[in-house]
């Protein structure tokens, strides 16, 4: 086996925001509510990180209708914030990420290489996690949301010490 290779599994070994699974290279994130996966490889002497996030369509968590023009315009802005998510890492200043919408999801990929394992798996979670944030700072207010929408404004709402139904947008 080989160093680096040594390294990554020990990296994800250490990793407690990622689940381990020894059968294959995918590993999913799991400080988020959205599916976050991030695959790992080693080629050529280099790990190669693939992440992909997938997040609900604004129509998909209101309970009513969303106009074909909002649901655009909330994809649009969610793409163009997300491409700049390389801001949330530390060992990558640009990356290609592109955001794309499949049926009621909105899908998040990018790949990356980094010589340091244990920095990558790092910046791979934190381009989920700003997802998130990301999600977040996208709600509109003056809808009626469902999960995970009410479930991210409480959880926002309570570490800023707010009261129950309150909401920090």
């Amino acid at each position: 086996m080989s160093d680096i290779r040594d390294r990554t599994n020990r990296a994800i070994a250490l990793h407690d925001s990622i689940e381990s699974d020894e059968d294959n290279d995918v590993y999913p994130v799991t400080t988020t509510v959205f599916d976050g996966h991030v695959n790992i490889e080693i080629t050529d002497g280099t790990t190669v990180f693939s992440v992909r996030i997938t997040v609900p369509m604004i129509d998909a968590v209101v309970d009513g209708h969303v106009a074909e023009p909002v649901q655009k315009g909330w994809l649009d802005t969610f793409g163009r914030r997300m491409a700049d998510a390389a801001s949330a890492t530390r060992g990558h200043d640009t990356l290609d990420i592109k955001t794309t919408r499949e049926d009621d999801t909105a899908v998040v990929e990018t790949t990356f290489t980094d010589i340091d394992p244990s920095r990558g798996i790092d910046d791979a979670v934190s381009l989920v996690e700003f997802a998130e944030g990301t999600y977040v700072e996208g709600v509109i207010p003056g809808y009626d949301y469902t999960d995970p929408v009410t479930q991210l404004i409480q959880r926002a709402s309570d570490a800023a010490g707010g009261k129950k139904g309150g909401t920090p947008l």
